[in-house]
């Protein structure tokens, strides 16, 4: 089998395992066609220098990791030209954790798989963590938080929704996840309750640094009150969040407004 069979039989796996990849491939220079897959445990392929794939691979990496693609250029040894590389990313799909089988999470769950998350739906309460009541749902873990965790690997493109409403749900899933890679973690709750709830984690030794990382009460300021207006207020805040954007209206915007992160835009 050659090489570039051999990426794509990899690749094809790593997409159905929810592996992150990248292809890194000679678009400019020689050889011209090579290709390269960068992998969490391995690499496959070469470029034919490797002082080239080694800078071309950290960069893929951080190119994986904002889930963007790009073709970059980069100069050949001892200064005669250079080489251009495309370098494409597979994320995986982001991935929607949600504490609290509530009438929010059905519609929450129904609104996240449109838009291409995978979602998981957690609850201790056996009555409500059916898959009748969330038939679009990827995974359905009956359990109390630190069981569902056990089980979870919660990565840098993991967005967490906790909406039990009940300490001995909420704050367990606070603590399991406030120090993960996850890159947003918001609670349901009123600024009284959500005031408290930060004071209980102060006490048992939550740093302040993570206690900023929460995001609550969860959501947007868009007025929401039903389960489905509820449920579009904490995904339009999960979005802003994915692509680095402050939530504010965009007539208030500032640069693009379409597609590019950015992180100065007029609040």
């Amino acid at each position: 089998m050659s090489v570039n069979a051999q990426i794509y039989d990899e690749l094809k796996s790593a997409a159905e395992q929810y592996i992150p990849a990248a292809v890194i491939t000679v678009v400019r220079g020689e050889p011209l066609g090579a290709k390269m897959l960068i992998l969490p445990t391995h690499v496959l392929g070469g470029l034919g220098d490797s002082d080239l794939e080694h800078i071309a691979i950290s960069d893929a990496r951080d190119l994986l990791e904002a889930e963007k693609s790009e073709t970059l250029s980069y100069p050949l040894p001892g200064g005669e030209g250079e080489v251009e590389l495309f370098i494409e990313t597979f994320p995986p799909p982001p991935t929607l954790l949600i504490f609290g089988a509530v009438h929010v999470a059905q519609a929450l769950t129904r609104f996240a798989k449109s838009l291409g998350f995978r979602v998981i739906v957690s609850d201790a309460r056996a009555k409500l963590a059916t898959r009748e009541r969330f038939p679009e749902a990827d995974e359905i873990l009956q359990g109390w938080p630190d069981d569902a965790l056990n089980s979870l690997a919660i990565e840098s493109n993991t967005y967490v929704a906790i909406l039990t409403h009940d300490p001995k749900f909420d704050e367990p899933a606070l603590l399991g996840t406030i120090e993960t890679k996850a890159r947003y973690i918001g609670a349901v709750g009123s600024r009284s309750t959500n005031r408290d709830r930060r004071e209980r984690l102060r006490s048992a030794g939550v740093s302040e640094e993570s206690l900023a990382r929460i995001r609550g009460p969860i959501g947007l300021n868009i007025g929401a009150s039903t389960p489905e207006e509820m449920a579009i207020s904490i995904l339009a805040e999960i979005i802003a969040v994915r692509h680095g954007r402050p939530g504010g209206p965009l007539t208030e915007a500032s640069g693009n407004i379409r597609g590019e992160h950015i992180g100065s835009a007029a609040q």
